[in-house]
């Protein structure tokens, strides 16, 4: 409806977060709307981790506000969590469950009615043409496949965002585009927020409504790809992520994505 405002399920409010005497997220302040596909670009050591880490409750700001779907997630992360799912880049299931098994887990574990489980389950993994392998050892898996049923794990809960974390790394184009498939199709047809980091141009090009581009620990740029491209008058995303970060070599800080993943295994065993 004309004059309406979208409503934001995601606010963040000029976010500070520091270690000792540096500083690795600077003031950054943006907002996602409800069912919007949304990319969060830049460069290792930009920030964009630590962000993250604060969004999904694995780590607490130093100063600023965040409001995930209403709920603040200092005064209440297990409400807020229940918010969420997340797919990481790197695999966080357990090897010796089965592919059913590390669903059920997960269910039980964000408290999904008992009743609704099988029915839950049974869904999500046909929705990733798992369904066959139900009964599969997940370290007979290949990337792609743990990667889909990573995605399934992350839906189970039916949550109102989706994080996902470098979700396509490592894997081959086909396994990719079907991944982004399963994504976009959810993103469709349930209204589901997605909140993403990539280090593949063409992906946020093509999925995501809107790109916010990190370094140095605050934004730098944000918009429509197209608008970003015209901004820097450049041909491609890619250009004009150049053009606004350099072109120089950054190395991943030991605070970054490591550090990410390491609490996500821990915070997925408790």
């Amino acid at each position: 409806m004309e004059g309406k405002k979208e409503e934001n399920i995601i606010e963040v409010k000029n976010l500070v977060k520091k270690f000792g005497e540096l500083t690795a997220v600077n003031g950054v302040s943006f907002e996602v709307k409800k069912g919007e596909v949304f990319a969060f670009l830049g460069p290792n050591g930009a920030g964009k981790s630590t962000t993250i880490k604060i969004l999904t409750t694995l780590l607490n700001p130093t100063s600023g506000e965040i409001i995930l779907d209403g709920i603040n997630p200092e005064k209440d992360k297990n409400k807020a969590r229940k918010s969420f799912g997340i797919v990481f880049q790197d695999p966080s299931l357990d090897d010796d469950l089965t592919a059913y098994e590390n669903l059920e887990f997960h269910a039980v574990f964000y408290g999904v009615p008992e009743k609704d489980r099988k029915e839950r389950i049974e869904k999500m993994l046909k929705f990733v043409e798992l369904w066959e392998r139900k009964d599969s050892l997940v370290k007979t898996f290949s990337g792609g496949m743990k990667r889909r049923l990573e995605i399934a794990r992350g839906l189970i809960h039916h949550p109102k965002i989706l994080f996902l974390d470098e979700p396509t790394v490592g894997l081959d184009p086909q396994t990719r585009n079907h991944l982004w498939g399963f994504i976009k199709e959810m993103n469709k047809e349930e209204g589901m927020t997605v909140f993403m980091t990539t280090h593949y141009m063409e992906e946020a090009e093509e999925v995501a409504n809107r790109i916010a581009i990190m370094d140095h620990g605050k934004i730098i740029e944000k918009g429509t790809a197209k608008e970003l491209k015209k901004k820097t008058k450049a041909k491609n995303l890619e250009d004009a992520f150049l053009k606004l970060t350099g072109h120089e070599i950054r190395d991943e800080s030991a605070s970054g994505l490591d550090h990410l993943r390491s609490h996500a295994r821990a915070w997925g065993r408790r």
